[in-house]
């Protein structure tokens, strides 16, 4: 499991499905969410389901055909998927805050910047 990429966006995926772990959500509310278009959710909920960190479902055909909308997949994150979220969220969040190398640092030009 600990072949996933912990970008950005599968961070936002992540925090969303972590607000409420024993809830349902479909793709677009978690477009919603996260802030992001369904073509970056939908692979990232796709990688998630197949690490095992999330379980899917269809809706019944007959609440969407009722609702008069296309039938939603509905995703929860399992309880291992939670766990290992959390470490891998904590683990983006500290190595965010460690300080950049010295040659990753933008220096003014005239102490050795580019100018």
């Amino acid at each position: 499991m600990s072949s996933l990429r912990m970008t950005l966006q599968t961070q936002l995926v992540l925090r969303a499905l972590l607000e409420d772990p024993a809830g349902q959500r479909y793709g677009l509310e978690l477009c919603e969410l996260a802030g992001l278009p369904s073509g970056t959710i939908y692979p990232i909920l796709a990688r998630l389901e197949q690490a095992g960190w999330l379980d899917s479902t269809w809706e019944d055909p007959a609440v969407h055909e009722r609702a008069g909308r296309p039938r939603r997949r509905f995703y929860r994150i399992t309880q291992d998927g939670a766990e290992q979220a959390r470490l891998a969220l904590a683990r983006a969040y500290r190595a965010r805050k460690k300080p950049l190398p010295g040659w990753a640092v933008a220096r003014p030009a005239g102490e050795g910047g580019v100018s």
